[in-house]
């Protein structure tokens, strides 16, 4: 499992959202635009959630549709259920780390602004 970077922060969305309910990449990528940055890459989503599959994270199936062609539906697996669990432990620990020093640098920078 890699650390839980900015850059890092893809993986642990998607695997929330197929918590959440199994969808489609198009649908996974709509909804991943309030918590990442990256969203507006519709193709990062795609090769996100391949790695997560050849990872064993999450599965997928072909979807027939009577309205247009078929789409592959992704769905968490109980080993994806574990990463997230184990991720989210993770970016708990680094949410305390930047409030520690978000508090810190609000007292440090409260005293370095200048009088008006």
């Amino acid at each position: 499992m890699a650390e839980l970077e900015p850059r890092n922060f893809l993986q642990p969305c998607l695997l929330l959202l197929l918590r959440e309910r199994p969808d489609h990449g198009y649908e996974l990528a709509n909804r991943l635009r309030p918590m990442h940055d990256g969203a507006g890459d519709p193709g990062g989503v795609y090769r996100a959630l391949r790695g997560l599959e050849k990872l064993g994270l999450v599965r997928s199936e072909w979807q027939t549709s009577a309205t247009g062609p078929a789409r592959r539906i992704y769905h968490v697996t109980n080993e994806g259920v574990a990463t997230l669990d184990a991720q989210a432990r993770g970016l708990e620990n680094v949410h305390d780390s930047i409030r520690v020093f978000l508090d810190r640098y609000s007292r440090v920078g409260a005293l370095a602004r200048p009088v008006g």
